[in-house]
């Protein structure tokens, strides 16, 4: 019996969809082909050059800019930090000031400023919450397609694809699932990783039945990275589509928050993008842990002080954001950047400047930080942390050849400047305390020059008031910690939030276990980014490595590799500045003990047994962990399932040997075969067709065809087939 697809649907909607057989169904999902047909969109490249005004829309709704708070933040951080540098300039010129004084005093300046924007940002965002608006309610319609788009790139197939499940039946159960298609664009290079892929996207598409729109497009070069992958998906299928909601890989977002971002973009008709706010969930380590509890507590006040002086000039952070295609393809085509890595050649860091182009064009990027069932995943340890904040280093850095392009609104240059400065901070903080150390031993050891060419009854000889310095310390380590101390405060005179986090009592211990780790973690991620900053500049590019996203633990021997640098630094600068003065020793004394424990603080950051051991005192609670989203625990539970499938530890060429209808479906999705010009010899495609001709079974493919080899197979018809040939043993061969 043939049963189309039309005629599901047409079930489907009058309630009857079951009198179909699951034989019938599964019939439909294998004849559905993996893509639709394509809508393409034309995704010019931009000029950072020149940007004519005219090309600028003007907005349909006439709204006012956040002057008083804008006002209020920068004005505010200009005068604490007038008055900081005023202050240490009052601490070293006790007896006249020299150059290696004002030196200390510029890099102080320079520090000062980056905490106090921070802070007075913090206040708006304390004040905004402290009166915050009610979540809109769930749509009970919506008018256009949203498509909902995961990149993915060398990723485990049972969470990506449990995520997938769980986000779909939430939507489902708002009602409005058939505004919503489904793309998983795939970027994998590796073998196992690709065919994976395909078999969890064949085996999704048969739970949930022929209604579910999922397709699954894999790149066969990832040009471009995952700006490139987005582009690729924009340009052949963006015309079918009003909005693409973006997610990353460990991306979960409710039905609920989902469908009020499109509700909220069909709202709006000058919306170009709009952010959710990620809050991190489903970590168990102590390091993820630690990121979980800050960004539940106080990640909402800094975000929201963002949110509230961006106004609709804000920025984008890569995913769990909504996009209106056409302004996004129009608009956001990414130039390439003169020159070689690491500061030329593709942007890495696209998401800022996605949001500089399409708002330079006149459609608002705004945030909605009420909004909730936003989530996202972090890092399991410190080294994961820092692999991946090398390539956010250099992507950020590259901004500084973007900042000044035609055409840029001044906040977004503002959002540009605090992505560069958030590197270069590390290097200036290592220079500050270098400087500082410098001068202790100066004025120790080194004798003054008691007759300079200007005439004075005294000596030249460096001093510092003591009294006002620690009077300074202590303003700037109050700023520093005061945005905590808001979240914290908030948290507390919540009843429910407060509850769910351990009680009140709980609470305060948690956020001081949180403060404590922080100040240890500090210098370590100090000379982590300074090194990065300082390899960046030497040219070193920092390549493109998928991020591990288990709760494991890192062998010790590579935690000693990572961290021998910054203990011996430790060292050193302790013995050093305990020879200079005591009060040096006690003044440096947390960093250098931050640095003389990096390897044990590295490795315990990792541990799941310490994690999980605050976890059972109560400590380091987020709501999210006492009482999980429905969401996260159905995730959770598919992905228990879905491990048991086993895609991931499969071999991908003996995985398409052994079954002919997958091997089939795998073809299919195949791009048409590229035609070789005469004399053109690919040596990888050479030799995986030599090999395959020596094989005298799938066992001697499997262990002959390395990862690239494998790939080529994957890639070609005519290799797969001679693939198919090959009996399953040696034994049956020579038979």
């Amino acid at each position: 019996m043939a049963v189309s697809l039309d005629t599901v649907n047409a079930h489907s909607q009058h309630g009857a969809v079951e009198i179909l057989s699951a034989a019938d169904q599964a019939r439909i999902v294998a004849d559905q082909p993996a893509l639709p047909p394509e809508s393409p969109l034309a995704m010019p490249v931009q000029s950072l050059r020149a940007w004519p005004r005219k090309d600028t829309r003007k907005p349909l709704i006439s709204r006012s800019k956040p002057w008083l708070a804008r006002l209020f933040v920068f004005a505010g951080a200009l005068g604490l930090t007038g008055w900081g540098a005023f202050e240490m300039y009052r601490v070293v010129s006790v007896s006249g000031v020299t150059a290696l004084q004002w030196a200390l005093v510029a890099l102080f300046t320079v520090n000062f400023s980056w905490i106090a924007l921070a802070f007075t940002s913090a206040i708006v965002g304390f004040l905004a919450l402290l009166w915050r608006r009610c979540t809109p309610p769930i749509p009970k319609q919506l008018q256009s397609k949203t498509v909902v788009v995961m990149p993915v790139y060398n990723e485990a197939t049972s969470r990506v694809f449990a995520s997938l499940q769980a986000m779909y039946e939430e939507i489902e159960a708002t009602g409005l699932v058939d505004h919503f298609d489904f793309f998983i664009l795939s970027d994998s290079t590796q073998p196992n990783a690709w065919i994976a892929e395909e078999r969890a996207f064949w085996a999704l598409r048969e739970r949930l039945g022929p209604k579910a729109r999922f397709y699954y497009r894999h790149r066969q070069k990832n040009v471009g990275r995952k700006a490139g992958n987005i582009e690729d998906f924009v340009t052949r299928w963006g015309g079918a589509y009003e909005h693409m909601l973006v997610l990353d890989a460990d991306s979960l977002m409710t039905g609920a928050c989902i469908t009020r971002l499109a509700a909220a973009m069909e709202a709006d008709p000058d919306a170009g993008i709009i952010q959710s706010l990620p809050l991190i969930i489903n970590r168990n380590t102590l390091f993820a842990r630690l990121q979980q509890f800050a960004a539940k507590i106080y990640g909402p006040v800094i975000a929201t002080g963002l949110a509230v002086w961006s106004g609709r000039e804000g920025n984008y952070w890569g995913h769990n954001a909504i996009i209106r295609t056409r302004a996004f393809a129009a608009h956001c085509g990414l130039p390439h950047l003169s020159g070689k890595p690491p500061f030329g050649g593709h942007i890495l860091s696209h998401d800022f400047v996605e949001a500089a182009l399409i708002r330079r064009a006149g459609w608002t990027v705004y945030m909605l930080p009420d909004l909730e069932g936003s989530y996202e995943e972090s890092p399991p340890s410190l080294i994961d942390l820092a692999t991946r904040d090398r390539r956010w280093c250099q992507g950020n850095l590259q901004h500084a050849r973007v900042i000044g392009a035609a055409g840029l609104t001044l906040p977004t240059r503002q959002h540009f400047a605090t992505g560069i400065f958030s590197y270069l901070a590390s290097p200036l903080w290592l220079a500050q305390l270098v400087v500082g150390i410098v001068l202790v031993l100066q004025t120790r050891y080194v004798r003054p020059e008691y007759f300079t060419k200007e005439f004075s009854l005294f000596p030249a000889w460096p001093r510092f008031d003591a009294e006002r310095a620690l009077q300074l310390f202590g303003i700037t380590m109050a700023i520093l910690l005061a945005p905590k101390l808001f979240g914290l405060i908030l948290a507390l005179i919540r009843g429910s939030l407060r509850r769910a986090s351990g009680g009140g009592f709980r609470l305060v211990v948690s956020a001081l276990v949180e403060v404590i780790m922080s100040a240890l973690l500090a210098p370590i991620l100090m000379v982590i980014q300074s090194g990065a900053v300082f390899q960046i500049i030497a040219g070193r590019d920092t390549g493109w490595n998928p991020q591990r996203r288990d709760d494991g633990s890192i062998p010790f021997r590579d935690i000693v590799r990572r961290h021998r640098v910054q203990m011996l630094l430790g060292i050193f600068t302790g013995l050093s500045a305990f020879m200079i003065a005591p009060s040096l020793f006690g003044w440096m004394s947390p960093t250098i003990l931050g640095l003389v424990l990096a390897i044990p603080i590295s490795a315990a950051s990792g541990m799941l047994s310490w994690g999980l051991a605050l976890k059972r005192a109560g400590l380091l609670l987020t709501p999210e962990e006492t009482s999980p989203p429905p969401i996260a625990t159905r995730a959770n539970a598919l992905m228990r399932e879905l491990d048991a499938d086993g895609f991931d530890e499969d071999n991908a060429v003996r995985a398409i040997h052994a079954d002919p209808q997958f091997r089939s479906r795998h073809e299919a999705m195949l791009p048409a075969a590229h035609r070789r010009k005469r004399g053109e010899i690919d040596r990888d495609r050479a030799v995986a067709e030599a090999k395959l001709m020596d094989a005298e079974s799938i066992e001697d493919a499997t262990e002959w065809l390395h990862p690239k080899e494998a790939m080529v197979v994957l890639h070609d018809r005519a290799l797969l087939g001679q693939l198919a040939s090959l009996p399953e043993r040696r034994e049956a061969a020579a038979a």
